[in-house]
């Protein structure tokens, strides 16, 4: 399978050898530019920063996207350890590696923000700047879904992690229920015709929906820390002002750990802010990467 239909002008499909396994990745821009890796959430795949990719790329960045493991044309291991978040934080480190990156910036969405705090706590000298959209930091996990209403939100998160039943809740029907999903968590704007189709062949890769639970399911085998860890490169979070995931003070907590955090709130975005305000997000990205505050 290929994604070249999704493929913009300029924009380069390859592969890495990771960790032991194969990651589909899309780069774009200068070679020779500061290296950038965008990480994608749950349940998207490299396409998510489809309009992030071009003008990071113009503005001189070499931009990296991956498949992270067990999406789309990624390899999918099996089994739920496959997906502790020490593998996903060491693929990142290594993908940057395969490109000769000693250090890089990193932003990543949902998922890909979880990813990208613990690399950033754990291996603060590889990151130059980190930009966080709306996801929580691991460490503070438990101390968000001490709040009822956040644990409340988060109850999808607890289903998933139950063996076999998300999968058979979320496949049927051409994915029938992760597709009500993305469209009840989102303005009526924001997957035009077809969109969630794209999704869909995705989602529908062989082992593809059971590896990207797994995430969920692997969470609860992490170590957890004695004390959130520091960050300390500087921050940008970006939040959608109506997210109905994630409470705001899952932001406000996050941002309180880092050494030079920032926090913008996008009026009138929801979990999906790249996609339904994307000049504004894209320019914020951009202007921060940059360094800007």
């Amino acid at each position: 399978m290929s994604d070249s239909g999704l493929l913009a002008p300029g924009w380069r499909p390859g592969r890495r050898q990771v960790n032991g396994l194969s990651l589909h990745v899309v780069e774009a821009g200068p070679e020779t530019g500061p290296l950038v890796v965008l990480l994608h959430g749950f349940p998207e795949f490299w396409w998510a920063w489809r309009h992030q990719i071009t003008p990071l790329a113009e503005a001189g960045f070499h931009v990296v996207v991956p498949d992270m493991r067990g999406y789309n044309l990624s390899d999918a291991p099996r089994g739920i350890a496959s997906y502790h978040l020490d593998l996903l934080v060491a693929d990142v480190l290594a993908l940057a590696d395969s490109f000769g990156a000693d250090r890089f910036d990193l932003v990543g969405h949902d998922w890909g923000g979880v990813i990208a705090w613990a690399t950033a706590a754990r291996h603060p000298g590889r990151i130059g700047r980190l930009v966080i959209l709306d996801a929580p930091n691991p460490d503070l996990l438990g101390q968000a879904l001490r709040h009822p209403t956040q644990a409340l939100r988060s109850s999808y998160a607890a289903l998933f992690q139950l063996p076999l039943l998300p999968e058979a809740m979320l496949r049927p029907l051409g994915f029938a229920g992760l597709r009500a999903m993305m469209r009840g968590s989102a303005r009526p704007d924001t997957f035009r015709p077809g969109d969630l189709d794209r999704y869909a062949t995705a989602w529908g890769q062989p082992g593809r929906l059971s590896a990207m639970l797994n995430y969920y399911r692997a969470l609860r085998r992490r170590r957890r820390p004695a004390e959130p860890a520091r960050i300390l490169p500087p921050t940008l979070v970006l939040w959608g002002e109506r997210d109905a995931a994630l409470e705001r003070h899952v932001a406000r907590d996050a941002v309180g750990l880092c050494d030079s955090g920032r926090l913008l709130v996008i009026p009138g975005t929801t979990h999906w802010l790249h996609l339904e305000e994307p000049e504004r997000v894209t320019a914020e990205i951009g202007g921060f990467l940059k360094g800007g505050s």
